[in-house]
This record gives C-alpha cells, sequence and structure tokens, in this order.
C-alpha cells in the first residue's frame, strides 16, 4: 500500500463547494481520497481478526443485519493519515455550527490535541470500524455517539463498486425538520469516495434564527453481491 498521497487527496479537494453542500443537505461526496488498490486492501483487512478490537453481528443486537468491526490499535496508516487529514477541514465547519447552535466548541487545532481530550475524558477506544454487507444486509437508522466529547461530523468511505460488485445498500440520512416532516437523503456511496455527514446534528434556520436538526444514518437493503466499508469517526469511544 502506498505510504503517501491521502493527505493530498484531501487537501486538494473543493472544500468551499463541500462545506456548503454539508451546510445545505447535511452531507457531501468527495473527490477519490483512496486508489482502487488501496481500497481493495483495506477490504481484505475485514478477514484478520486480529486488527480489531470487537466485532458486532448487527442481526444478533437489532442493529439491521451485517457485521462491523472496530480497529485495534496501531491503526493501519491510511486510517490515521485520513483522519488526520480530513480533522482540520471539517473543524471550521464544527466551530460554525457550535456558533450557530449557541454551543461550546471545544475541538482544539488538531486530531492528536482532540483525541488526547477524549482519552483524558475517558474515551480511549479507537472508534475507525470497517462494515462488511453481504446480500440481505441492511442498517438501521443511528448515531454514532461514544462518550460526552463528540466531534459533529465523520466520514464514511466506499470500498467496492456500487453496480458491480453489490447492488442496493444506499447509505441513508434522515433529518428531523424542526415542526415539520422529517426529509430523507439517499446517497450511492463510490468506490473510493468519502462520505462527509453530520455525526448527530446541524444548525437549520428557523423563526428564531437557527434550530438543531437532528439526523441519523443508515443503509438501505444490499440486493446482491458484498458491500465494504470504512467508517472514520473523530472521537474515540468511552
Amino acid at each position: 500500500m502506498a505510504r503517501t498521497g491521502w493527505a493530498e487527496r484531501v487537501d486538494t479537494a473543493d472544500w468551499a463547494a463541500l462545506a456548503g453542500e454539508v451546510n445545505e443537505h447535511g452531507c457531501a461526496l468527495t473527490p477519490p481520497v483512496l486508489t482502487a488498490a488501496e481500497c481493495t486492501e483495506i477490504a481484505e483487512m475485514f478477514g484478520d481478526v486480529t486488527r480489531f478490537r470487537s466485532t458486532v453481528d448487527m442481526r444478533r443486537v437489532r442493529f439491521g443485519s451485517g457485521v462491523y468491526r472496530y480497529f485495534r490499535h496501531p491503526l493501519p496508516e491510511p486510517v490515521v493519515r485520513l483522519r488526520e487529514a480530513f480533522y482540520p477541514h471539517l473543524l471550521g465547519i464544527a466551530r460554525d455550527w457550535a456558533a450557530k447552535l449557541g454551543q461550546d466548541a471545544p475541538w482544539p487545532d488538531t486530531l492528536d490535541e482532540w483525541l488526547e481530550m477524549c482519552h483524558r475524558a475517558g474515551q480511549s477506544k479507537p472508534t475507525p470500524i470497517l462494515l462488511r454487507y453481504e446480500t440481505g444486509d441492511w442498517n438501521a437508522l443511528h448515531r454514532d455517539l461514544y462518550g460526552d466529547l463528540v466531534f459533529p461530523l465523520q466520514v464514511v468511505i466506499g470500498l467496492d463498486r456500487p453496480g458491480i460488485d453489490y447492488t442496493g445498500g444506499e447509505f441513508l440520512l434522515v433529518e428531523q425538520r424542526p415542526r415539520a416532516q422529517s426529509r430523507g437523503t439517499a446517497r450511492t456511496l463510490e468506490q473510493g469516495r468519502g462520505l462527509i455527514f453530520t455525526t448527530r446534528e446541524r444548525p437549520v434556520p428557523s423563526a428564531r434564527g437557527w434550530s438543531k436538526g437532528p439526523m441519523r444514518h443508515g443503509v438501505s437493503t444490499v440486493r446482491s453481491g458484498e458491500r465494504h466499508t470504512l467508517g472514520l469517526v473523530l472521537h474515540d469511544a468511552a
């Protein structure tokens, strides 16, 4: 696997456009941040259980159907580098959202400082995950909250080719609108591209200025094949 390039791919994205799309819709699809070969190599890590601290059978815990695994330390290098690369770009959005909602913005300038804050608060378990869905699998709508310290944005990266390696399996977002019906969004995850989305909520315009728009995410039923994704949560777990 290549040892350089991940940060450059993230940094050269049109972040003004991505921020505008996240502000408007709660999610945005990046240009490719992993090559096809890198996607395959990361997906193949799923079979090596020594890389992971825990495995969750979604059917057993009634989260849907499928399996995901939390990486253990040391994290694979592309996971480390991609988290580091995304954090400063997402930080500006996070701080802007906090200001609009009148909330604290505890996030420091670097990911290392932020994770150290999480660890001092008792949140020391790594949260990057590798997910596998087979035919008939799906993921219930949920939020990825692992403690009191939460970063409000995260990224999921597609590792397989939609329409070739699998069908179905669209990424789903459902937003609870203030005093209105919920709004749903479905996005197809192209191989190597990251989908930025809100972890918990986002600011939406309201009569009082800004209100919280709670959001949950999930995955529609995979109709055929096998679908792998890499999840980059930017806070650690209790």
